[in-house]
């Protein structure tokens, strides 16, 4: 998979990516993610991607010009899966979504800064918006982070035991179940017997029992 990620402020999304999984990815060849400095598309020598609201109000708008010649120059080396804009009054990021982006070749976000990007860009060229919760951020780099980690961790061999996405919360609209490790013992708290039998087929339908508990006191709308 490849990911683009477009955006004016690429410094916030090194750290993110040079750790942990992500990282494990694309040293393994299976994701290769690219930032682009909108900067680089600047309309002048000052380096200028914003300008004022039509209209009037506070804040600033990022111009058309930069973020279309960078889409323009990279739609013109590859297709997309999807062209992806985070904002807040985008679609929740919810795992079916993580799941559908997961099986994508190419992936293109724009992370959206000040008071967001000219509605004309959205129109032109978007195919997802995508929030990652009801709050403002500064900017969208946290949550392409967010986005891009929770995708490429279902890549096909990205995680060492495949099988760990599968049982992950919200896989099946449920919470995950509480998990232990050793010791057995701890200040008077016993593991629960069942994980200790051996007996998989019963353990399996404790984990279901108890995910199903879990989701009913802390999440019932994902019952519903």
């Amino acid at each position: 998979m490849r990911i683009d990620i477009v955006t004016c402020q690429p410094d916030l999304l090194v750290s993110p990516f040079a750790h942990s999984i992500v990282k494990r990815a694309q040293d393994k060849g299976l994701a290769e993610i690219q930032l682009h400095d909108l900067r680089r598309y600047a309309i002048n020598k000052h380096g200028q991607i914003d300008d004022y609201v039509f209209g009037g109000g506070a804040g600033m708008v990022l111009r058309v010009e930069p973020i279309a010649a960078c889409f323009d120059e990279l739609l013109a080396q590859r297709s997309y899966d999807a062209i992806i804009y985070l904002t807040p009054d985008g679609e929740t990021l919810r795992q079916p979504l993580v799941n559908r982006l997961s099986l994508a070749g190419n992936l293109l976000i724009l992370c959206g800064h000040y008071k967001g990007i000219d509605e004309r860009i959205r129109q032109a060229y978007i195919t997802h918006e995508i929030s990652i919760g009801d709050y403002v951020l500064s900017g969208g780099e946290m949550g392409a982070a967010v986005l891009v980690d929770a995708v490429v961790r279902l890549l096909p061999g990205v995680l060492g035991n495949e099988e760990s996405a599968l049982s992950d919360s919200f896989q099946d609209n449920l919470l995950a179940p509480p998990v232990y490790t050793r010791p057995a013992e701890w200040r008077g708290q016993s593991v629960p017997e069942i994980l200790l039998s051996g007996n998989t087929p019963k353990i399996d339908v404790w984990r279901h029992d108890q995910a199903l508990e879990r989701t009913r006191q802390r999440r019932p709308d994902l019952l519903s």
